[in-house]
């Protein structure tokens, strides 16, 4: 166990000469822009769907915005396929580049639409382009993000640099409410609806070349390259991406039944309650904002402790005690939420986030321990990213279909459930060695 201070540990060299302060930066602006940019999509979708598809109906044009959103849950694990191949083949490095290279002409084309009034059908063509670019590259970002920052970590405080991940990625969410909340100070509705909404895709476009420029001057992975070495000295073989997805098939349905849970009730507290406070519940918009913001920030810095005391008791421990957390006190909670007051919503929030950080503040890390390293980036994306799109993509979906949020815990916890049985299938690999 390191004995260095915290200001050593920041900055020292990990491989190569590349200091981990420039580790986290480099992953950590990537994942925090294509968060920005996922999250703006659904923020500024009652502002456009009207620009690019057909006005006379703006409930419909609504609703096929948001089918729009849904395709790109669909394209995430093609994402996780395509980044898993460069990432297992060509290196961390390169997927990490080209993902962001990939939000970054998503986000342009989106900003760049023209509208339904002077291209008709093909604005909307377009805008499904731009969406798809954007799924892709957000399936093909985390698994290699998490896979190049697990590598690069040393072994001992793997858990607390991973939660890096998901505190930029809920930074770039802030950041994006942060922007939709400026925008609708500063301009009126109509220009919002005429070119307004255009202003964070752009932002997101521009983000894009810094987090490209400072990618491409990071050091690849150690542990990749010296797997390369291996196989270019012929000790170990390439396999073929499909050879390796259906080699680690147990490990891929133990990352789908681990993250089925997780997901859904991070989306549902995390993503979906400031709406669901509003039509259900009551709350004006500002104060299931407000509590929204106040939850996410408790959620960041509930991360790195999480990820701290992975390091320390385990994986295994910390998840479920994360879950079972979950579980207790989920209909507990929606009741206090139920009360009508923003305290309440505030603290339910931050209860439940505080809950699911205990698996997200190490879970780059666990499931880069779970895979070899020339299936690592594969083998981990391509089953999460069907996670994600069957289980966090339908979630806001399934809860508008039951219709009642005490039915809608029913099924949430019962995925929470699975989840949990799941993880007790895995070995605890706290401090494992990724070589091999």
């Amino acid at each position: 166990m390191s004995s260095a201070s915290p200001a050593e540990t920041a900055t020292r060299p990990t491989t190569g000469g590349q200091s981990n302060l420039k580790t986290l930066f480099g992953t950590g602006i990537g994942n925090a822009l294509e968060w920005f940019d996922w999250n703006i999509y659904a923020s500024f979708a009652v502002y456009f769907s009207t620009q690019v598809f057909n006005s006379e109906n703006p409930q419909s044009a609504f609703l096929e915005t948001m089918a729009i959103f849904a395709v790109g849950f669909v394209a995430r694990p093609f994402g996780g396929v395509l980044f898993g191949f460069l990432g297992d083949r060509w290196g961390r490095k390169r997927s990490l580049t080209l993902a962001v290279v990939s939000a970054s002409v998503g986000s342009l084309i989106v900003a760049a639409c023209p509208t339904y009034d002077q291209v008709g059908w093909l604005a909307s063509a377009l805008l499904l382009v731009g969406r798809l670019i954007q799924g892709l590259s957000h399936g093909g970002e985390l698994p290699a993000a998490q896979t190049y920052l697990a590598e690069h970590a040393p072994r001992d405080k793997r858990g607390l640099f991973a939660s890096s991940i998901y505190v930029t990625g809920t930074l770039g969410l802030l950041c994006g409410l942060g922007l939709g909340l400026l925008l609708q100070g500063l301009l009126t509705e109509e220009q919002m609806g005429a070119w307004g909404w255009r202003i964070p895709f752009l932002v997101g476009a521009l983000l894009g070349v810094v987090a490209i420029w400072i990618r491409s001057s990071l050091q690849e992975s150690e542990v990749f390259t010296e797997h390369m070495e291996a196989v270019e000295r012929q000790e170990v073989r390439k396999q073929n991406i499909v050879v390796a997805v259906f080699k680690n098939w147990r490990t891929g349905l133990q990352v789908i039944g681990v993250t089925a849970g997780l997901t859904v009730a991070y989306y549902i507290w995390s993503v979906t309650m400031a709406s669901l406070a509003t039509t259900t519940f009551g709350y004006t918009p500002q104060d299931a904002f407000t509590a929204s913001l106040i939850g996410n920030v408790v959620f960041i810095l509930a991360l790195p402790v999480w990820g701290w005391a992975s390091d320390k008791i385990g994986r295994k421990r910390c998840i479920v005690a994360g879950m079972a957390g979950c579980f207790l006190f989920y209909i507990p909670l929606i009741k206090l939420v139920s009360g009508g007051e923003l305290w309440q919503l505030v603290l339910a929030i931050c209860v439940q986030l505080i809950f699911l950080a205990a698996f997200l503040g190490h879970a780059p890390a666990t499931y880069a321990e779970m895979f070899s390293t020339d299936q690592r980036t594969a083998g981990f994306g391509v089953p999460y990213s069907v996670a994600i799109a069957v289980f966090g993509g339908t979630a806001g979906y399934v809860l508008t279909w039951i219709g009642d949020p005490y039915k809608f815990a029913i099924y949430s916890m019962i995925l929470l459930i699975i989840s949990a049985l799941t993880v007790l299938t895995l070995p605890e690999t706290k401090g494992k060695d990724l070589r091999g």
